[in-house]
Parts: structure tokens; sequence; C-alpha cells
């Protein structure tokens, strides 16, 4: 068998054991999970119509426009933190070591954590994306290329964010670790665009907000679904996401082939 069959057929065995453990105890990433769609529910309905007319919107929907983009990118970062919980897990339990003794592709392992993440990124997003619609908000000015173009962002997103999160469960000795070292994937989302525009914030904070990863991704997102201007901001976004994967990448594959446990 070729060194990129095996690789392949390692990989999806990998991918089998991070879906099944994630159908059996589904509690973390449900848990992470409400964190956005808690925040969805509380934005739109108690603080809503006071929103809507700061951003200059004329009731309620406009706001629940604004916000929805930022949500469903909040919500990649939440279930990215279960990405490194899970890989801290196994390699404090003893089965990376395990799994080394054994002939099967060193990389297939990484492989499995990074694929099953993003498919339970998604899923996730798909599921706020429905709380959403169903409490008002609306994508009619988007384009079928629009919509195409912002699950592409989403999926790459997910990716970028998936390889740093590996990163952080493979330096961290337990998964309480793994958890808080993760916990910039929730807070930077609080510090950006995503509930308020970074033009509304005090000037001192300003730059904070704007010179971030989740920032251009949330502007591009919310300019797919609405269908209005992007300007440099996809650019930006995509930029990010291609620098955080090569960095997670690199990070997480030089960390793991050197560590002896």
């Amino acid at each position: 068998m070729s060194t990129l069959s095996l690789a392949v057929r390692d990989s999806s065995t990998m991918l089998r054991r991070n879906l099944l453990h994630a159908r059996r105890y589904p509690s973390l990433t449900l848990n992470l999970l409400l964190t956005p769609i808690m925040l969805l529910l509380l934005f739109v309905y108690i603080f809503g119509d006071t929103m809507s007319a700061g951003i200059g919107g004329g009731d309620r929907s406009a706001y629940i426009a604004y916000l929805v983009p930022g949500l469903l990118l909040m919500t990649v970062g939440s279930t990215t933190i279960g990405t490194a919980v899970s890989v801290s897990t196994d390699m404090s339990e003893g089965i990376i070591a395990r799994f080394r003794t054994m002939a099967i592709h060193r990389g297939s392992v990484l492989v499995g954590h990074v694929i099953g993440s993003v498919l339970q990124a998604i899923a996730s997003v798909v599921l706020v994306g429905a709380v959403g619609v169903a409490i008002g908000f609306r994508s009619t000015d988007a384009t079928a290329l629009e919509w195409l173009a912002a699950f592409g962002l989403l999926v790459l997103f997910a990716l970028a964010l998936t390889w740093i999160a590996v990163g952080m469960g493979l330096i961290s000795p337990n998964a309480e670790a793994a958890s808080n070292n993760a916990l910039p994937m929730i807070l930077l989302p609080l510090l950006s665009s995503a509930f308020v525009p970074v033009d509304a914030m005090p000037g001192w904070f300003q730059p904070i907000a704007e010179y971030q990863p989740f920032t251009p991704a949330i502007e591009t997102l919310r300019g797919l679904l609405l269908g209005t201007e992007i300007g440099t901001d996809g650019w930006l976004a995509v930029g990010w996401c291609l620098g955080l994967t090569v960095l997670g990448y690199f990070w997480s594959t030089s960390k793991f082939n050197r560590d002896p446990k």
C-alpha cells in the first residue's frame, strides 16, 4: 500500500473514532453550543430594540440581521474548544502512546481530530443558523454564489481555528488546562464587531477589535449573507484563515512528533 493510501485509510479510521466519541459523549459539544444560542436569544429579545436603534436600524429585525453572522463565527470558535479538550485527553490518557506502537500513519491521529472538529463545527453552525432563521433572520439579498462563498469561509475559518485548538490541546497537561488555554476562542468574538460596529466602540479599544481574526471574518460573512459590500475584509479574512492554518499545522505537528507521551 502506498504512503498516500495508508494515510487516507488511517485518517478515515481516526475520523470515525472521533465522530463516535462525539456521538457517545455529546455533553461537551452541547454545552459549548449553548453559549452562542443563549447570547443570540439574549441580545435579540432583551437588548434587540435598543441595539437596533443604536446601529441605525428601524426595529429588532435590523439587529438580528447584524447579529447572526457574528454568532455563527462565534459558534465555530466555541466548538473548537472541544477539540483542544479531546486532544489533551488523548495525550494524557495514554492512547497516543499506544498508537505510536502501531503500524499506522503518524499524522492520521491529528487529521482525524481536525476533520471531525470541522464537521462538528459546521453542524453546530447549521443549528445556530436555524435558530437565527426561526427568530427572524433573513438573507434575501444574497445570491447563490454569495451563499457558497459564505459556506467556504465558515469551513476555512473552522479549519484554521481547529489547527490552533489542536496545538493548544497538545501543550496542555490535562483537559481542564486545555479548556482554559482555548478560552480566547470565545473571548475574541466578544471583543470584535459581532455585537456592535467597531466605530461605536471607544477610540482606544477600536484597534483591539479591528486587528484580530474575527472582525474581518465577521464583516465578510455579514456582507455575503446580507448582500452588502465587503471591501478589503474578504482578503483580510482569507489571509487570517490561511495564516492561522499554516501556523496551527506546523505548531501541532512539531509538538506531536517530538512529544514522547
